[in-house]
C-alpha cells in the first residue's frame, strides 16, 4: 500500500519525467487529482529541472561529431573529387586586338608656316577618338582643336621653325590595313625613332597612362617629366586634354604650368636642332 502511494505523481513530476524521456507505466492517480491544463504542462516542462545543491551539476557531454560516410553508390573517383576544394574559375584572357590603345601615323602641324627640320621638336600624343563615321577631322576643328592651337601658339610653336607632330590615340580595334591605327605598344617607338622628338607631350589620361606605363590618374602623372627608355630617354610630360579644359577651365593654369615644364625639357642642343642655326 505504501509502495502505491509513492507512485502518485503530480502534474509537475509527470511533466519533468516526460521531458527527460522517462515513461511512467504505473496507473494514473486517483480521480481526486485534477488533470492539469495543457498550458500548465508546457510551462512546467519549460522550467529547468531542480538541482541538488549537495552535488555539483554536470552537464551531459555533447556527442562527438560523426565523420561523413561516403555513399556506397559513389565511385572512388567521385569521392576523391568531392574531397578536393572547388577549383577557381578561369579568368578570361584579355583580348589581344580588342579594346587596345591605338595610335595613328603622326602628322606635322604648321608645316606650311616654315621650312624647319623634320626631326626634333615636339611630339604631341593626344586622346582624340574618331567621329561617328570612324574618321578624324582636322586637328584644330571644333572648340577643343582651337584651344589646342592657342596653347601651341602661346609657346611660339606655330611659326614652323620647331617641328610639331600630332599623334592621335584612342581605343578601338585595329583594321590591319596599311595606314590604319596600330597598337601603341608596337607603333609608338617606331614613329618616335623616325621623328626623333626632343620631348613628348601626352594630352589626356589614355596617352599619359600608356606612355608612362602607369594606371595612376592623370592628376598624379602630370607635373613631372618622365624619361622614356625606349626612345633614348626622351622626356614625356603629361597634361590635360583641351576638351577637358573646356569643361574645367579652372585647370587651365595647371595645364599652362605643364606646357612650361615641357618647354624646359628642351636642352640647348635640342633647341639648336629644332630651331636651326
Amino acid at each position: 500500500m505504501s509502495a502505491v502511494q509513492t507512485l502518485k505523481l503530480d502534474a509537475r513530476q509527470r511533466a519533468m519525467l516526460d521531458e527527460m524521456g522517462v515513461k511512467v507505466w504505473w496507473p494514473m492517480p486517483e480521480a481526486f487529482d485534477a488533470p492539469p491544463a495543457a498550458a500548465e504542462i508546457k510551462a512546467v516542462a519549460a522550467e529547468p529541472p531542480p538541482v541538488d545543491e549537495r552535488e555539483p551539476y554536470a552537464a551531459p557531454a555533447s556527442p562527438a561529431p560523426m565523420a561523413p560516410v561516403a555513399s556506397p553508390a559513389q565511385s572512388p573517383a567521385a569521392r576523391s573529387a568531392a574531397a578536393q576544394p572547388p577549383a577557381a574559375r578561369p579568368v578570361a584572357a584579355p583580348l589581344v586586338h580588342g579594346a587596345a590603345v591605338l595610335v595613328e601615323t603622326p602628322r606635322r602641324l604648321y608645316a606650311e608656316a616654315g621650312t624647319g627640320p623634320a626631326q626634333g621638336g615636339w611630339l604631341v600624343v593626344a586622346d582624340m577618338p574618331p567621329e561617328a563615321d570612324g574618321r578624324h577631322g582636322e586637328p584644330f576643328a571644333g572648340d577643343a582643336g582651337k584651344l589646342l592651337d592657342n596653347m601651341l601658339r602661346a609657346l611660339k610653336l606655330h611659326d614652323g621653325r620647331t617641328p610639331v607632330h600630332l599623334m592621335r590615340t584612342h581605343r578601338g580595334v585595329a583594321a590591319g590595313q596599311p595606314g590604319s591605327p596600330r597598337p601603341i605598344a608596337e607603333a609608338f617607338d617606331e614613329h618616335a625613332a623616325a621623328l626623333a622628338p626632343a620631348l613628348v607631350l601626352a594630352m589626356g589620361p589614355l596617352a599619359a597612362q600608356s606612355l608612362m606605363q602607369s594606371a595612376d590618374p592623370l592628376g598624379k602623372l602630370r607635373g613631372r617629366a618622365v624619361p622614356l627608355p625606349s626612345v633614348n630617354g626622351v622626356p614625356v610630360v603629361a597634361t590635360y586634354h583641351p576638351a577637358y579644359l573646356l569643361r574645367n577651365p579652372a585647370d587651365k593654369a595647371r595645364a599652362w604650368a605643364d606646357l612650361c615644364l615641357a618647354a624646359e625639357q628642351q636642352t640647348p642642343s635640342n633647341q639648336a636642332v629644332a630651331g636651326g642655326p
